[in-house]
């Protein structure tokens, strides 16, 4: 399957078939519960909560490096550390 369509083409249910696999893939809930039989709108519904707590984690991990950062000595080792991994 390509990446891009022309705006008249239409995606073939096979193609949405096989994109949905895909996504079932990525989806630690679907592994864990193996949602082979799931529904479409269910799989897209958990993948939609799956991306909601990723962002939520990010921004906790946001916030707490934020406050390590803040309580940290900008000179120590640590520091350096942790900018040089922030800035790969």
């Amino acid at each position: 399957m390509s990446g891009r369509r022309s705006s008249g083409s239409r995606i073939t249910e096979d193609e949405i078939n096989e994109l949905i696999s895909k996504l079932q893939l990525l989806l630690p809930e679907a592994r864990r519960n193996s949602m082979a039989r799931a529904s479409a709108t269910k799989l897209l519904n958990e993948t939609c909560n799956y991306i909601k707590s990723l962002h939520r984690e990010m921004d906790d991990l946001s916030d707490r490096l934020s406050n390590l950062m803040l309580t940290m000595d900008t000179d120590s080792a640590q520091a350096e550390i942790i900018r040089s991994l922030l800035l790969h």
